[in-house]
C-alpha cells in the first residue's frame, strides 16, 4: 500500500502488475485489507477507542492535514486503536486503520490529544507532557535524538494474493530506534515508580 509518511517505518506492499494492482485498489476500496501500526503517543491513554473524523489538507498550512469534525472538507478515516503499553507520560499503541488517508494516525492521534512522540511536523518533537526537572527534559532531549522522526512503524499487512487468493499475512519487528526509545521509557518510568513511596 502506498505509504504516505516518508518517516514511517515499516511493511509496504507494491504491485508488479496492473492485475496486482487493480486487487490491491480494489481491497483497500472493500476495506478488507488488515493493516496495523505501532505508534508512541505523547500522553496517558485511558482507555482503548476509535478515533473517526474526516483528513484533508489543511486549510491554513497545505503541507499538513487536520482533522475536520464536522466533515465539511476531506475524506472519511476511522482509526482504531489499543493500549500495548503504559509510561505514564507517553502510550504505546497499536493502530488499526479502517480508511489509508494521507498522515492518518498522526492527524487523528493530535486530533485527540496525544500527538505521535517525535512528529516534527504536528508539534511532537516539543514536551508536551512530563514534569520541569531538567533531568526529563534531558531524559526527553535525548530520546528525540535516539528518534528524530515520528514514532510511528507498520508494523502488519494482511492482504489476499491476486492470483489464489489466499490470504497472506507479513509482519515487520519494531526498528532498532524505536524499539531503544521505548525500552527508554520503560526504564525511566520503572524507576520512577520505585523511587515513589
Amino acid at each position: 500500500f502506498p505509504s504516505h509518511d516518508k518517516n514511517t517505518t515499516g511493511i509496504m506492499v507494491i504491485a508488479k502488475t496492473d492485475l496486482a494492482l487493480q486487487h490491491l485498489s480494489r481491497q483497500f476500496f472493500e476495506r478488507t485489507i488488515d493493516r496495523r501500526y505501532c505508534a508512541l503517543v505523547w500522553g496517558d491513554i485511558e482507555n482503548d477507542g476509535t478515533v473517526i473524523g474526516n483528513t484533508g489538507r489543511s486549510l491554513q498550512n497545505r503541507k499538513l492535514f487536520t482533522v475536520f469534525p464536522d466533515g465539511d472538507h476531506g475524506k472519511h478515516a476511522a482509526t482504531h486503536y489499543k493500549i500495548l503499553e503504559r509510561f505514564r507520560y507517553v502510550t504505546l499503541i497499536e493502530c488499526k486503520l479502517e480508511t489509508g488517508r494521507t498522515h492518518q494516525t498522526r492527524v487523528h492521534m493530535k486530533h485527540i490529544g496525544h500527538t505521535l512522540f517525535g512528529d516534527t511536523e504536528y508539534g511532537g518533537d516539543s514536551i508536551l507532557k512530563g514534569t520541569s526537572f531538567a533531568q526529563y527534559k534531558s531524559f526527553v532531549k535525548n530520546n528525540l535524538e535516539i528518534l528524530p522522526r515520528q514514532a510511528l512503524h507498520a508494523k502488519s499487512l494482511s492482504i489476499d494474493h491476486p492470483i489464489t487468493g489466499e490470504r497472506m499475512t507479513f509482519e515487520r519487528a519494531l526498528p532498532k530506534d524505536m524499539l531503544s526509545v521505548v525500552e527508554r521509557w520503560r526504564d525511566y518510568t520503572n524507576n520512577s515508580n520505585r523511587q515513589q513511596p
